[in-house]
């Protein structure tokens, strides 16, 4: 009896095994870098509100003929992206789900969130 459930549970472990590997990473350029700010009202002071900035960076990649917008909200507001990374550097890109991973110059990897993802815009030919 347990020869018989271990030899079903097999494909299935085999199976979910399969798809838990990562995908490999890409070649991909950075098209551009903006640090945007959202503001949060923390509370009001006679009708005058009290507010905080919480900075992020919208970073666009170009992965094969996709590109991706992801964002990145640093833990602190002094981080920043790593020195490498301006418009046409680069990158080793890994995408999953809702999410593209960027690959830092010193090996570890940056989750971006995914907020758009549009066909890259081809280049028009010379006219003479």
């Amino acid at each position: 009896m347990k020869r018989l459930l271990a030899g079903s549970l097999l494909p299935f472990l085999l199976l979910a095994a399969l798809f838990a590997v990562e995908q490999p990473y890409q070649a991909g350029k950075i098209l551009d870098v903006v640090q945007k700010v959202n503001t949060e009202v923390l509370y009001y002071i006679v009708n005058t509100p009290v507010t905080k900035d919480h900075p992020y960076y919208e970073v666009s990649v170009q992965v094969k003929n996709i590109v991706y917008v992801g964002q990145y909200a640093p833990r602190h507001s002094a981080d920043t992206l790593p020195l490498g990374w301006n418009v046409g550097a680069g990158v080793q890109a890994r995408i999953e789900d809702r999410t593209i991973f960027l690959r830092r110059p010193e090996g570890q990897e940056l989750p971006l969130a995914i907020v758009k993802h549009s066909p890259a815009k081809s280049q028009p030919a010379n006219s003479p």
